[in-house]
């Protein structure tokens, strides 16, 4: 084994199964969803959303999408919501506390996602200062 052989195989152990773990038919960005998590996700082949960006096969330029004219005054939130994220194929599922979720069923460990003294919801029509309404 050479040493390049012998960096690829340290780099698989420390990052653990692959993607799909060993399941072939899976996309490159599918886990192997817990049968509780499967149902009622939505479809599994790439869909068109509103904005006319087709989501899921993996193309993130298209003239479409709002980041093909992307300007400082572009409000994020216009590519906020599901209709940006596919319910299958995401790369976002391949973090290992997804993983641990949606593929072992272990829950993630409470607050470690929030701020306590502050409020990160977005919501349009907020001074942005406060939170609170103008």
């Amino acid at each position: 084994m050479d040493e390049h052989d012998a960096d690829s195989e340290r780099e698989a152990q420390i990052k653990g199964p692959s993607a799909g773990g060993d399941d072939p038919a899976l996309d490159p960005y599918e886990i192997n969803f817990l049968p509780e998590f499967r149902s009622g996700r939505g479809p599994r082949a790439p869909f068109v959303n509103g904005s006319g960006v087709v989501i899921g096969d993996h193309m993130y330029e298209s003239p479409q999408s709002p980041l093909s004219s992307w300007t400082e005054d572009t409000d994020p939130a216009v590519m906020a919501g599901s209709e940006w994220v596919h319910p299958f194929k995401d790369v976002g599922f391949l973090t290992s506390e997804n993983r641990d979720y949606f593929e072992r069923g272990i829950a993630p460990e409470s607050g470690i996602f929030t701020h306590a003294d502050k409020d990160a919801a977005y919501e349009a029509g907020n001074d942005g200062a406060s939170g609170n309404k103008p």
